[in-house]
């Protein structure tokens, strides 16, 4: 039987975007695993569905850890405008939620002081987005 991380990895490269959506959210409990982070930032840059994009920011953002965020930073500095504006909504749409996340902010500001700089750079938009002009 497959874990879970297994079945959603699985999911992650469906030509349904619906299941590939779903990938997005269950793989976002496993942003610390090497094994799902390319399959993450797949996800956060879908070619096909900005719905994968959005959804997977989304689930990305509520997540909230430094790890999750991580991955959003390094597709926004992948992302074209289109989908770097459904990278933003998503990331909005986990902050308006009824149970916003503030760990956003604090994420973005330790990666503001991390080593790579392409995570800097997307973790300095991030926290544009958020309205935290502390990083």
């Amino acid at each position: 039987m497959m874990s879970g991380l297994e079945a959603a990895l699985a999911e992650a490269s469906s030509p349904s975007w619906k299941e590939r959506v779903r990938a997005g959210r269950d793989l976002a409990s496993f942003a610390d695993a090497p094994e799902a982070v390319e399959a993450l930032v797949g996800l956060l840059l879908d070619v096909e569905d900005t719905a994968v994009t959005r959804q997977t920011a989304e689930s990305l953002a509520r997540v909230g850890t430094v790890a999750a965020v991580r991955l959003i930073a390094l597709a926004v500095v992948e992302a074209d405008d289109n989908q770097a504006d459904w990278l933003r909504t998503g990331v909005h749409d986990a902050l308006a939620g009824p149970d916003g996340v503030p760990d956003v902010a604090a994420a973005c500001r330790k990666l503001a002081r991390g080593q790579e700089e392409a995570v800097r750079r997307g973790a300095a938009e991030i926290s544009v987005w958020t309205g935290d002009t502390r990083c």
